[in-house]
């Protein structure tokens, strides 16, 4: 890694003022966008996002949500969406201008709410990482399942690196496996998951609760700001037909899949992932808010 792909380590206060650490890459006179990772990961998800989108000239923010790596956990374990959506828009407001928000997942749904519902964050433009407004429950489920699995967590990092590669087959396991460390943390002698077991009892209550779909859907339309639907070609966690139905009742989204990419696209294909969103970030910055495009895939 050059010395210019290597963040700079900060922290804010988000609700309540719990401590979220975070990493930037970039100029302080740079546009401000901040990547917001998905439930169970951290902000290392972003290790190779970060510098790319740096060297195009963006001021780059990648905080752990709360509950997660090295931000502070939720006193009594409430992980409610609301919360989430309430750290970004302390983000925001403690980022300065008017940040793009890139939300994958749990991130996104966050994003989603921040920018949409009342008191309504001042961003840019949303970037949504196969997330949209109902999830899959057999995709979501496996999700959970995953992480509520090996509660005793591993004995090394090559255990916990073997269990990744069975829950995501599709992705190329890595010869290193050392880069898994950053989402584990020690307990005795054992290596566990670095977040908040107790939030994994919120995400089973948001599988799908009622009129959460139409919540989400309008918050994406009061943003009134261009959206980016990003979804993995192999997702089991976004539908097609949901992805087409979000950039139907949104007027102003659109949307790019990435062929070959599950749930987590940015690490499945991360080249792919940069190649479906650069263009979208260089219009908003340059040319102003796009509006609505026809479907595009990423090759």
């Amino acid at each position: 890694m050059t010395a210019d792909a290597l963040p700079r380590h900060r922290s804010f206060a988000g609700h309540g003022g719990i401590r979220l650490a975070a990493d930037e890459w970039g100029a302080a006179a740079s546009p401000p966008l901040l990547l917001l990772h998905g439930g169970g990961q951290t902000r290392h998800a972003w290790g190779r996002t970060g510098p790319r989108l740096a060297a195009l000239g963006w001021r780059v923010i990648a905080p752990d949500l709360r509950g997660h790596g090295d931000s502070a956990w939720s006193a009594g374990g409430d992980y409610s969406l609301g919360l989430f959506a309430e750290d970004v828009r302390a983000i925001v407001a403690a980022t300065g201008g008017r940040p793009v928000l890139v939300g994958a997942s749990l991130g996104g749904l966050g994003s989603l709410l921040a920018a949409g519902e009342v008191p309504k964050a001042a961003v840019r433009a949303l970037v949504l990482v196969d997330v949209a407004h109902r999830p899959d429950p057999r995709g979501f489920r496996r999700i959970v399942a995953f992480m509520r699995g090996h509660p005793d967590g591993f004995a090394d990092e090559g255990e916990a690196a073997a269990a990744v590669s069975a829950h995501l087959p599709h992705r190329p396991r890595p010869a290193d496996v050392q880069g898994i460390r950053a989402n584990l943390r020690r307990r005795g002698d054992r290596w566990v998951w670095h977040w908040d077991p107790r939030m994994l009892d919120s995400f089973e209550d948001r599988m799908d609760p009622p009129g959460m779909a139409e919540r989400l859907l309008g918050a994406a339309r009061h943003a009134d700001v261009p959206v980016l639907l990003v979804r993995g070609g192999l997702s089991d966690v976004v539908r097609e037909d949901v992805a087409e139905q979000f950039c139907d009742r949104v007027p102003r989204a659109r949307r790019v899949d990435v062929a070959g990419a599950g749930h987590m696209v940015a690490g499945d294909r991360n080249e792919h992932f940069l190649d479906a969103i650069v263009p979208f970030l260089e219009a908003e910055r340059d040319r102003g808010c796009p509006r609505a495009a026809p479907i595009e895939r990423a090759p």
